[in-house]
């Protein structure tokens, strides 16, 4: 009898959870190599340096793609809660598609799609991620700063 454990790691078929079919093809597609975690969300590396995402797939009648990650918030950010949680609302209302949070002390920023069957994913995977990271970089890049600046054009908000 064969081990169990030796055998290849096989995604779930495409008609069990369409969407995160899709994706998993998209991102090795992209030469990435993703792996579904205990959650059924689909984990992977991206960025330099590596960062680690997350898509959590919702199927349905409007399909939900949320890519998703969190960091470890240090310095230059203020220590004070209240002041973690006013940037990420003042980026919130700014902004059309990421969202930022704080959960257990670390930045939780999201990105959440309604992605049809005829949304090119393809097209679409690669600029979600690339924005969710400069979101990222502009929330942390905004402390350094020495003064508020907006997410997206460097704009006093």
């Amino acid at each position: 009898m064969t081990d169990p454990t030796s055998l290849p790691n096989f995604p779930p078929p495409a008609d069990e959870h369409p969407l995160r079919g899709r994706v998993l093809d998209v991102i090795q597609d992209l030469g990435v190599s993703p792996v579904i975690d205990e959650d059924g969300d689909v984990a992977f590396v991206a960025g330099e340096p590596p960062q680690q995402l997350f898509v959590r797939c919702m199927d349905g009648d409007f399909p939900v793609m949320r890519v998703f990650g969190q960091w470890q918030i240090g310095d230059p950010a203020p220590e004070d809660l209240m002041s973690r949680l006013e940037r990420c609302n003042d980026f919130n209302l700014q902004l059309n598609i990421v969202k930022c949070g704080i959960a257990n002390g670390n930045l939780v920023v999201t990105c959440d799609l309604v992605i049809r069957p005829e949304t090119d994913l393809a097209g679409l995977f690669p600029v979600t991620v690339d924005l969710l990271m400069q979101v990222v970089g502009a929330w942390f890049g905004s402390f350094s700063k020495g003064r508020h600046e907006g997410p997206v054009d460097g704009t006093e908000a």
